[in-house]
């Protein structure tokens, strides 16, 4: 996959983060990542979806959580310092990240926003995110990818 490299991955070799990338096949359109993870053969708690928010303060916020959860906005407002935050419109995700809807990783959007991810990811010795692309995740160690975005760890999800 070295000539399908996407930023994701070239930034993890300059941080000197050890990865692994996977493909699957996928056609234009983004693909759930329950079904990623079925496709790949990787148990769906290992999978990691990348959420954008806007805080109350106008400012967003970055979350990753396992693919089988839904966001709790109330934890993730906490976990931001925020009164609240609400994701945002599928038709802001490329302009806030230079990602599309599917392809969104936590690490390489246009600005560096504050990363928080689920408390879960630290539980496995590695987790799959986005490598920038539809069809293209990363299989990485959570403390090394939330040390390269700068990210922390919290419970963000719903019960």
């Amino acid at each position: 996959m070295a000539e399908d490299k996407t930023n994701v991955m070239r930034l993890l070799e300059q941080g000197g983060v050890p990865y692994t990338a996977h493909s699957y096949p996928h056609g234009k359109e983004a693909v759930d990542g329950v079904t990623v993870a079925a496709l790949l053969g990787i148990e769906p708690q290992r999978v990691f979806k990348t959420l954008v928010t806007r805080g109350g303060g106008g400012g967003f916020f970055v979350f990753v959580i396992p693919v089988t959860a839904e966001l709790d906005l109330k934890k993730a407002a906490r976990a931001a310092g925020e009164k609240s935050v609400e994701m945002i419109h599928v038709a802001e995700i490329n302009k806030v990240t230079g990602y599309v809807r599917g392809g969104c990783s936590p690490l390489g959007m246009k600005r560096a926003y504050p990363t928080c991810f689920d408390e879960t990811a630290i539980l496995w010795d590695r987790i799959l995110v986005s490598a920038g692309r539809i069809g293209a995740q990363i299989e990485v160690g959570p403390e090394a990818l939330a040390d390269l975005c700068g990210g922390t760890f919290a419970d963000l999800t719903r019960e």
